[in-house]
């Protein structure tokens, strides 16, 4: 384990920020992550493991319409998670992340490509897409929680 878990959670703290994460293809490692930490109650406020296109709908608030126009691995629907996530919980800066870890994938969507949001109250969400390649299922997961837990640092002012 990187101490970049422990960076955010001191940051965090400093600021007086609550975070709060929206995973999918992570399946909660970025939570993990940051609760596998001693104290990180007092800045973890909750995770959300919205595997199914069902659950990001129920838990978070993402739209029907932008599941079907942009597909579940999407910046739309990074975007919509991350402000479900904010919605849904008394934290105030939320991470998102949902792609295809693989195997497989297709020829519009790749295997390895995540979307990512990172929504902090009062200011405007950040989207991104990053194409880890067809590393394998572990490696693009271990890849997407490390990318999640530095988009949290960078959020943190």
């Amino acid at each position: 384990m990187s101490a970049l878990p422990a960076q955010v959670l001191d940051k965090a703290r400093v600021a007086g920020v609550k975070i709060a994460t929206a995973e999918s293809c992570t399946g909660g490692m970025v939570a993990a992550a940051l609760t596998e930490i001693a104290g990180s109650s007092d800045v973890f406020e909750r995770g959300f493991v919205t595997y199914s296109n069902a659950s990001k709908m129920q838990m978070l608030g993402v739209t029907p319409a932008a599941l079907t126009e942009f597909g579940a691995v999407s910046e739309e629907v990074a975007r919509q998670m991350a402000e479900g996530a904010l919605r849904q919980s008394e934290a105030q800066l939320a991470v998102s992340i949902t792609g295809i870890a693989g195997p497989g994938g297709s020829e519009f969507k790749p295997e390895g490509r995540v979307c990512f949001g990172l929504a902090r109250q009062g200011q405007t969400p950040r989207v991104e897409t990053v194409e880890f390649g067809a590393l394998g299922r572990d490696k693009v997961r271990q890849r997407a929680m490390e990318h999640a837990l530095s988009l949290l640092l960078s959020g943190i002012n």
